[in-house]
């Protein structure tokens, strides 16, 4: 079973409507492309990616672009300045190599917690990143959970806005969780929780009401819902230094909660994260998607990765053929 509704076809690539599209990918997670490539059933076209002694990057793409409809895989994950750049400099090319339509397909889009002015003189960077991006050349973006719904209105370009909740879900959906509660790490996370837990049944809610001293410092203080003997899934988009989801954890077991799950989408795992997410007796498994890389040290035995080619596939395929893409979760 799948949450997300694909499109009744046995491949993207026997249909006459693909001699136009055309996908690349960037050098953050090439896997991932290459996998959404075989969703499309087309190929990851061919391109020079190198580094001056300098350290300036150069890109060609190696195939003819002219009239067609360009999607630009990458992430802008850690380096994440030099993603950004590598990006922009590959939406240059493809806008010189007169493409039609540039569409960046960003699974996890970098610099998105800068989303407002906390105090006073701060860069507001996921804004001034959406202006590159459009400044750059890109048509459409395609994003994948970003951290604050507002950073779709950033953009002066349509931005299409996917979730990673139906993956997660799906493979929930397969175990025996017994009674469950969903659980958002912190108030700014119940919108999240609260349709991640609809798409389980209607499963309860529960909120960790939690303070944050200094960036990446999280003080869990209480949880406010029944989680007693329960599992607990703790729902957020992302997991960095795990600080907050292993508060989190811990309260939930103090609590009594029988087993505790942490479902993110994007793993960016910086540092100290794997030495506390791997704690034992803390997480029964801890679930992420392939948006983001997991390096082969990184992986941890609690740790479960999922993949949202399929998805990103579909909806891929959906803006290239102008159709809907929100029907997908219908």
């Amino acid at each position: 079973m799948t949450s997300f509704v694909a499109t009744e076809r046995l491949t993207h690539g026997s249909s006459g409507e693909t001699n136009r599209l055309r996908l690349f990918s960037g050098s953050a997670n090439p896997a991932l492309a290459r996998e959404v490539a075989a969703y499309l059933g087309i190929p990851d076209g061919p391109r020079v990616s190198k580094r001056f002694a300098d350290g300036e990057l150069y890109i060609q793409i190696q195939e003819s672009i002219r009239g067609c409809d360009v999607f630009l895989v990458q992430p802008t994950c850690a380096p994440v300045n030099d993603h950004l750049m590598e990006l922009l400099i590959m939406v240059d090319a493809c806008r010189r190599a007169s493409a039609r339509q540039i569409t960046a397909v960003i699974p996890y889009y970098g610099y998105a917690r800068a989303d407002r002015k906390t105090a006073g003189r701060e860069s507001i960077t996921a804004k001034l990143v959406a202006n590159l991006l459009v400044q750059s050349g890109v048509k459409r973006v395609l994003a994948m959970d970003l951290h604050s719904a507002q950073i779709q209105g950033y953009f002066d370009i349509p931005c299409d806005h996917i979730y990673g909740s139906p993956v997660l879900v799906d493979y929930l959906s397969t175990r025996d969780l017994g009674e469950m509660v969903v659980v958002s790490p912190d108030v700014g996370g119940v919108a999240r929780a609260r349709s991640f837990a609809k798409r389980l049944n209607d499963a309860p809610l529960a909120i960790i009401d939690k303070r944050r001293s200094a960036h990446n410092v999280a003080e869990s203080l209480t949880v406010i819902g029944e989680v007693a003997g329960r599992t607990a899934v703790l729902v957020d988009d992302m997991i960095d230094t795990g600080g907050t989801i292993c508060q989190g954890a811990r309260l939930l077991r103090q609590r009594g909660a029988e087993r505790v799950i942490a479902c993110a989408t994007h793993p960016v795992f910086s540092p100290p994260a794997i030495e506390r997410l791997s704690e034992p007796g803390l997480f029964e498994e801890v679930v992420v998607t392939n948006s983001i890389p997991v390096a082969a040290d990184a992986v941890f035995p609690q740790l479960r990765v999922l993949s949202v080619a399929n998805m990103l596939g579909e909806a891929i395929w959906r803006i290239h053929e102008e159709s809907s893409v929100s029907s997908m979760f219908r």
